[in-house]
């Protein structure tokens, strides 16, 4: 991002994409989200950094553990305008433990009658008993984690399913009476070029999704992904620039909304409506081992261990690992950071003197555009919605 010294209109260059009013759903939809993280699943993925066990004999005491961390939040009554079962595997429990499970969190908590109810599901535990079930009980969006439709893949990132068997999940859940399926995908893998990523793409859009998650691979420290000769290394920044914009382009032009940096939806109405609340600072309870919550300007997560968790609930103790209060200026630069990664943007309220000074400099660079009020990220400002942050907010380096 050089400085640029010509003038610029801050309305943007022609031929961008006309800036998208505020989201009436995620502007509106001010209701609370119930997020619950289910840690069990039936062996670990290499890459993945979520809390997990592959010990789905726990889940009894589990489901004890949860009711009664449940039962510490009656003050906390919604309704609820979301509920995400995560993981972990949820799909990964059975019949009766779905049962348990949407049962205890109906009765410790209002839902809306409206309520988005999503449940993630792996291909491998997707039978349609189970899905019968998740539906009857409310479920009306399914997560399903395919990740890729080609087999060099799916053994390359430790996944224990086959395409096949992920198009028999899909059209399980379909048969089940899902109309609201979405796909997670990864890609940014060893060796992936922009013609194999899209030709994954074309596969997962055979299923006709209404929505998809396009996640970009990264390894945290410690996680690898070995091939013949050892650990392979992932694509550079190029690369994943140009996979991240191919990604962006082939799905609109398919009629999908990229509404967030990795996500996508075939219409406004089709959006994630509980992941959003974690874009927009609206308040969200999170039940289960590291699972997180955002309420009244306060954070808290919970132990990252079962074994943990399980202990402060049954001494009578909130299972926290930690909580933090944010003040107003905190709220202001989180809203700022987070604005940046959808298709909403921000306010320009939300952008101090100092930041502003950039506003032409990031016009003309084309990461931003400008229009009644708000600051849109370009395709290209989301791929480095990070550093934009921090060019728009340069008092924040020092707040997180």
């Amino acid at each position: 991002m050089s400085p640029c010294s010509k003038r610029t209109r801050i309305e943007g260059r022609a031929g961008d994409r006309a800036p998208p009013p505020p989201d009436p759903v995620t502007a509106g939809e001010r209701r609370p989200g119930l997020y619950v993280h289910v840690p069990f699943c039936s062996a670990k993925c290499p890459y993945c950094d979520f809390f997990s066990l592959p010990r789905p004999d726990l889940v009894p005491v589990w489901l004890e553990d949860l009711e009664k961390e449940a039962a510490l939040y009656p003050h906390l009554d919604g309704p609820y305008g979301s509920l995400y079962l995560g993981g972990g595997t949820p799909s990964l429990l059975s019949p009766a433990q779905l049962t348990s499970l949407l049962n205890l969190l109906k009765g410790a908590f209002r839902l809306a009658p409206d309520a988005e109810i999503t449940l993630e599901a792996n291909p491998e535990n997707v039978t349609p008993e189970k899905m019968g079930v998740a539906l009857a009980l409310g479920v009306n969006r399914v997560s399903l984690g395919v990740q890729s439709l080609k087999e060099k893949d799916l053994t390359l990132l430790g996944r224990r399913h086959s395409p096949a068997r992920a198009l028999g999940a899909a059209r399980i859940i379909r048969e089940a009476g899902c109309a609201n399926l979405g796909l997670d995908l990864i890609y940014g893998l060893p060796g992936q070029d922009g013609p194999g990523w899209l030709e994954n793409l074309d596969l997962a859009l055979d299923l006709e999704p209404e929505h998809l998650s396009c996640y970009q691979l990264s390894l945290t420290p410690g996680k690898s992904l070995a091939g013949p000769g050892g650990n392979l290394p992932l694509p550079g920044e190029e690369r994943s620039r140009e996979l991240f914009l191919l990604t962006s382009t082939f799905l609109e032009e398919r009629g999908f909304l990229h509404y967030e940096i990795s996500n996508f939806a075939r219409g406004r109405g089709l959006i994630s409506r509980h992941n959003s609340k974690y874009w927009s600072h609206t308040p969200y309870l999170g039940l289960g081992p590291s699972a997180h919550s955002f309420w009244s300007g306060r954070r808290w997560w919970n132990h990252r261990s079962l074994s943990t968790y399980g202990r402060d609930l049954r001494a009578g103790r909130r299972p926290l690992a930690g909580e933090e209060l944010l003040d107003r200026d905190q709220i202001r630069l989180e809203a700022l950071y987070l604005g940046l990664r959808t298709d909403q943007g921000l306010d320009l309220a939300l952008v101090s003197e100092p930041g502003r000074a950039s506003f032409t400099r990031l016009v003309e660079a084309g990461l931003i555009r400008i229009e009644s009020g708000r600051l849109f990220p370009t395709r290209e400002g989301m791929i480095v919605a990070d550093a934009l942050a921090l060019e728009l907010a340069p008092d924040s380096a020092d707040r997180f």
